[in-house]
C-alpha cells in the first residue's frame, strides 16, 4: 500500500486511504515525544502504549500503520515549534556576538587589572579579576583573600597549568570555547584545572570532549582523568570501554607504565573483566 507521506504521488491518495510506512509513523510519534518533552508534557499513557505495540506489530507484517489520533499538540504543531526554536537560536547567536566583546578586552588586554602566573616560571598572562571572581568560586576566594592584605597582589599562580594551558583556560573563561586544537592538545590538563577551581561549564565541555573522542588509544588517559576529578559518569564510561577492548589496550605501549602509576585502576579494570566474564556480558 501507498504511504500518505512519503508517496511520490500523494494527490492520488483519498480517505480512508490515510495509512502510512513504518518509518513515517517512527518520525511522527518521536517527533510527538519530542515536542512533548520540551512542553513539559507526557504524551504516553498505558492504553496508548498498548496501541502502539499493536500498531508496530502491524507495521512489521504489512509495512503500513495507520497513524490514528495523533496528538494535536504535538504533531499539528511541529512547524510552529520548528519556527520558535529557530528564533531562539537566532536570539542565542545575538547574544553571544554582544558577550563576543569580553574575548576581545581579553585578547586586546583592555583595562586588564591582574596577572596570572602559570607554574613553569612562565610568562604570565594579563586577565581581569572582576570576571576570575565572576567565573570561579575558587578564584573570588582567593581574590577576596588578596583584598584583605595591606598591599595586594598583582597576580596568582596557577602552578598545575604551564603557559599554554593557562592562555587556553583564560581564553575559554573569556569566550566559552575554544578551537578544537587546543581542546585536543589540552582536554586533559583543563579537565583537571576546572575540577580543581570549580568550573562546572568547563568540567561538562571536557567530559564531552573526551566522550566523543574515547578510543583504545586515549582510554586510559580519560578513566586516569575521569578518576582524577572524581567523575563517576566518565570513570564508568571508560572502564566499561576498557573492558570491551581489553586485549588492544593491555598489549599497549602504555599499559605497564599505566599499571605502575595506577594500581587501583588496574584492580577496578581486572575486577570489571572477571564479573563480565561471569555474568557473560
Amino acid at each position: 500500500m501507498d504511504c500518505s507521506i512519503c508517496t511520490t504521488m500523494p494527490f492520488i491518495l483519498r480517505p480512508p486511504r490515510n495509512t502510512i510506512c513504518a518509518a513515517c509513523y517512527d518520525g511522527a510519534r518521536s517527533l510527538i515525544a519530542l515536542i512533548n518533552k520540551f512542553d513539559g508534557e507526557n504524551n504516553s499513557s498505558s492504553s496508548s502504549n498498548s496501541n502502539n505495540g499493536r500498531s508496530a506489530e502491524k507495521a512489521g507484517s504489512n509495512n503500513v500503520v495507520s497513524l490514528s489520533n495523533p496528538s494535536s499538540k504535538g504533531f499539528a504543531n511541529v512547524l510552529k515549534w520548528a519556527k520558535e526554536m529557530k528564533e531562539i537560536e537566532e536570539q542565542l547567536h545575538d547574544k553571544l556576538g554582544f558577550l563576543g566583546g569580553l574575548e576581545a578586552a581579553f585578547r586586546n588586554k583592555i583595562h586588564t587589572d591582574i596577572l596570572v602566573r602559570p607554574g613553569n616560571n612562565g610568562p604570565p598572562v594579563p586577565a581581569h579579576r572582576a570576571l576570575l571572581a565572576a567565573k570561579s568560586e575558587i578564584f573570588k576566594n582567593m581574590l577576596d583573600s588578596d583584598r584583605c592584605k595591606e598591599a595586594p597582589e598583582d597576580n596568582i599562580t596557577l602552578p598545575e597549568l604551564n603557559h599554554e594551558e593557562l592562555e587556553s583556560l583564560l581564553e575559554f573563561l573569556y569566550s566559552g570555547s575554544l578551537p578544537m586544537d587546543k581542546v585536543e592538545k589540552h582536554v586533559y590538563s583543563l579537565s583537571i584545572a576546572a575540577d580543581k577551581y570549580e568550573i562546572p561549564f568547563l568540567q561538562k565541555f571536557c567530559e564531552r570532549q573526551m566522550l566523543s573522542s574515547l578510543s583504545s588509544s586515549n582510554a586510559l588517559d580519560v578513566l586516569e582523568i575521569s578518576d582524577l576529578c572524581s567523575n563517576l559518569a566518565l570513570k564508568d564510561t571508560a572502564l566499561n570501554f576498557i573492558v570491551k577492548n581489553l586485549e588492544d589496550i593491555v598489549f599497549s605501549p602504555s599499559f605497564e607504565a599505566f599499571a605502575l602509576k595506577n594500581p587501583h585502576l588496574s584492580v577496578q579494570i581486572t575486577r570489571l573483566d572477571v564479573k563480565n566474564r561471569r555474568n557473560g556480558v
